[in-house]
């Protein structure tokens, strides 16, 4: 089955399964308001330009700062959810909105992923399970731990155009989680993130080409827009690297839409020519969930 390209339906007796992802590149806003109207114009600019998927950035209504993540964050059903939910239904698009500061019944704070399919329903939710505490010799400093909490949890989530899989930022740096997602029969892997411009410039690129070619998925990296006057100074460059290793897509840092028509059977065809994954030694080692 396959997604027409003009009008996101499907048609019968096709191999190819094709559709249009479109990534949002939205500037950092004060105010949750401003980044949901944001959001929603950009977002149905790209349902107009065909999209059947919409993926936002990391923290897309929040300043990425851990002094804004305890005053920004809300809980699961909150009405920035709502808000996104809302937008999905409206629109009869899926929405991999981004990332949010959730904060759980117990007080607990986490950068968490919420993904909604053409009906508004609630399809996934990612934790962050790897935090950002880095401190870069003459560049970023920076320590989610010391408000965050730790997900613990692979996400694989299945749509009409096939399973994907769903990590956050500092997450797609470790290749178990990859490869994890990979064996769990994700054919795309999306990621919110919002690389600075120490780690940008040096892995952002690197990092998702060398996901891809290994786990012959497509990664798309979805990040905020570039603003040099804010505090925390995000690298952009959104990017869809396909299952062979190449860049189809990369934005540069400006605020922007990004649209990719992606064919999931291209993941089936890599990995039947070159199969990596058929060729892992597991005899020798594994590779194991323990959740």
């Amino acid at each position: 089955m396959a997604i027409c390209k003009d009008t996101r339906c499907f048609r019968k007796g096709c191999d190819r399964m094709l559709f249009k992802l479109a990534q949002l590149q939205m500037p950092v806003f004060e105010q949750i308001k401003d980044a949901v109207d944001c959001m929603e114009d950009m977002g149905a600019r790209a349902v107009h330009m065909g999209a059947g998927m919409i993926a936002l950035p990391e923290m897309f209504a929040c300043p990425y700062a851990v002094e804004s993540f305890p005053r920004y964050a809300q809980e699961e059903q909150g009405p920035l959810w709502q808000s996104c939910r809302a937008f999905a239904e409206k629109y009869q698009v899926y929405l991999s909105a981004g990332s949010m500061p959730e904060r759980d019944k117990d007080g607990r704070l986490y950068n968490t992923a919420y993904v909604f399919d053409s009906q508004g329903r609630q399809i996934a939710k990612h934790r962050k399970m790897h935090l950002f505490d880095i401190a870069v010799e003459g560049g970023q400093h920076f320590q989610e731990s010391a408000v965050l909490s730790a997900g613990d949890q692979v996400t694989v989530f299945d749509t009409v155009f096939g399973r994907f899989g769903l990590c956050i930022c500092y997450d797609f740096r470790f290749p178990e989680l990859g490869r994890l997602m990979a064996l769990a029969g994700a054919k795309v892997i999306l990621v919110p993130a919002a690389f600075n411009m120490t780690t940008g410039p040096a892995h952002w690129e690197l990092m998702f080409r060398s996901q891809a070619v290994n786990n012959q998925v497509y990664a798309v990296g979805t990040a905020p827009a570039r603003d040099e006057g804010g505090g925390y100074v995000s690298w952009g460059h959104s990017i869809v690297a396909d299952p062979w290793g190449n860049v189809i897509h990369q934005m540069d840092g400006a605020a922007g839409i990004q649209v990719t028509e992606l064919d999931l059977s291209k993941a089936d065809r890599v990995r039947e020519q070159l199969p990596l994954l058929k060729h892992r030694r597991t005899d020798v080692y594994t590779l194991e969930r323990r959740h």
